[in-house]
């Protein structure tokens, strides 16, 4: 008798943890109605008030955020790809090299974490990035290192290339 009374109690503890934790993910989608008598979506204020002792330290005009910039594959463009930790940069630099679809796909060979990535009509690289040149300007580089070490690395990969027989 004692064991049916604890597996009863447990099923009904399992049932509550999962009633509480279903409710927690489906309640507030569901419009049930707010204390206060207004909708979810009124009550829900994504930007409030602003503390009137922070200062906006970057100010990014409208027109910069929505600009638009023409990137030249087959031309001298090049994209240079940040690496910020912790921001699913990793995942994204992968799927630079391995899902765009391009004229000339990357070139990744099992085995290998870079892809060689060239333009369509040239064996030169379109993508600074760790998957594509690995960590040429060192670990997590940062825009200082990055604006002074990538030209450089591109102009000694583009004249090995020309040095090199075809």
């Amino acid at each position: 008798m004692v064991e049916r009374t604890s597996k009863f109690l447990l099923i009904v503890a399992v049932s509550v943890c999962f009633m509480l934790i279903l409710y927690q993910y489906v309640g507030p989608g569901l419009s049930l109605g707010s204390p206060s008598g207004r909708s979810y979506s009124e009550e829900l204020d994504l930007f409030p008030t602003p503390d009137p002792h922070y200062v906006k330290k970057y100010y990014f005009p409208v027109r910069e955020l929505e600009r638009e910039l023409a990137f030249d594959m087959k031309g001298e463009d090049v994209i240079v790809f940040l690496h910020i930790q912790k921001t699913g940069g990793t995942t994204f630099g992968r799927h630079l090299v391995q899902n765009v679809r391009l004229e000339v796909p990357c070139d990744c060979r099992p085995g290998q974490k870079k892809c060689t990535c060239y333009r369509p009509n040239r064996r030169e690289t379109w993508l600074f990035s760790r998957f594509s040149t690995g960590w040429s300007c060192g670990l997590h580089a940062d825009w200082t290192e990055l604006t002074n070490c990538v030209p450089g690395v591109l102009d000694r990969r583009e004249s090995a290339a020309a040095k090199a027989p075809r």
